[in-house]
């Protein structure tokens, strides 16, 4: 016979054993209950993710990407894999977004990663590198020139997975009330400026500020800051720039690319089976070229309509370009001095580009 001790212990550890049993296999993704198509099958949903997105889907251009990769992996996986995709404040502060995925607050993030310059240095680089490649010599540098390798072991670092999943043209040179004609114009000015573009302005003496998209109208109506760099023409129009600066110049010397990244957790991304892997990274593979055709087919209409509204679009001089090149170069050099992963990436970036460049001048006219 057990004694009554021995049946309460018993019944305890089965208690017990049942809860953590239960804990173990929950599912971490949250999933919903299968749902009724209309051909009256049940979906499964295998993965829900939420993904925070460092600017809003409402721009044009930049919003229609993260869109596009979410419908194409639920369509490709039939319903099973869903990617909720959330603006910026919603759940994750547009700056906070790394942070969010590393701690799996989150299972994804799409931004920008330049915004992690502070504590990564290297980020800078693989987002937007001042006077560096073109936006297809930079998939190329990617994908062939061990760019994702040293990506990824940056980020591992960080607990986080990053995929190369859209990158777009050249910025403007920023919004300005005022010409900017030399080097000396940018002394004691307040501008919005991110990544090492923004450090190189400082350099040259500018007050450099980092805002959000959403709050730099009313920082240049207010005169908080003179001056804003944050997109290409259309994004810019439609954040209402050209409402009150009425100088926009080119070319986008600080970012001749804009790369954005899907970073997932590590954790996260590891758990996935192999086909699911593979359907991320082949998905964001296509938003790359959709993002690409789409935002370089939105520009020109856009400057044309400048014209009519009063924008005065201007080329920078040769001499600033050349003092920016200068300072950009300055700034560069100091990081890599400093941090040996930034120095890799930068080596890494400029090997590329030299190759690629002995190409780009002997096949394409200028």
């Amino acid at each position: 016979m057990f004694s009554t001790r021995s049946l309460v212990a018993a019944a305890v550890t089965a208690f017990v054993v049942g809860i953590v049993t239960s804990l173990a296999l929950r599912p971490t993704d949250n999933l919903p209950e299968p749902q009724v198509t209309a051909d009256n099958k049940k979906q499964v949903v295998r993965h829900k993710w939420r993904m925070p997105l460092s600017s809003s889907r409402s721009l044009p251009g930049s919003g229609e990407q993260p869109i596009w990769l979410t419908e194409r992996v639920k369509q490709i996986s039939n319903g099973s894999f869903v990617i909720e995709i959330f603006d910026p404040g919603e759940i994750v502060p547009a700056f906070a977004i790394n942070d969010a995925v590393s701690d799996r607050k989150v299972q994804a993030g799409w931004t920008w990663i330049g915004y992690d310059q502070g504590k990564i240095p290297a980020s800078s680089l693989i987002a937007a590198a001042p006077f560096g490649m073109e936006p297809t010599a930079y998939v190329g540098w990617w994908l062939f020139g061990n760019g994702r390798e040293l990506s990824e072991k940056i980020y591992a670092e960080h607990n986080i997975k990053p995929l190369l999943c859209a990158i777009t043209g050249p910025e403007t040179a920023g919004w300005f009330s005022e010409p900017i004609e030399r080097a000396e114009d940018l002394e004691g000015l307040k501008i919005r400026f991110a990544g090492l573009g923004g450090r190189t302005l400082q350099r040259l003496g500018a007050s450099v500020t980092m805002i959000p998209a959403g709050e730099i109208f009313q920082a240049l109506e207010t005169g908080v800051i003179d001056a804003t760099e944050y997109s290409q023409p259309v994004v810019d129009q439609a954040l209402g720039f050209s409402r009150i600066a009425k100088f926009n110049y080119f070319p986008g010397w600080h970012q001749p690319f804009t790369a954005t990244h899907m970073m997932i957790n590590l954790e996260v991304w590891e758990a996935l089976p192999a086909q699911d892997q593979a359907l991320l990274d082949t998905a964001c593979i296509g938003t790359v070229m959709y993002g690409l055709s789409l935002t370089e087919s939105l520009q020109g209409p856009v400057i044309e309509e400048f014209k009519s509204q009063g924008i005065s679009t201007q080329v920078l001089s040769p001499e600033l370009l050349e003092s920016l090149k200068i300072a950009a170069d300055e700034v560069m050099e100091e990081e890599a001095s400093k941090d040996l992963y930034f120095k890799e990436v930068l080596e890494s970036q400029r090997a590329y580009k030299a190759a690629h460049d002995q190409w780009r001048e002997l096949a394409y006219p200028n």
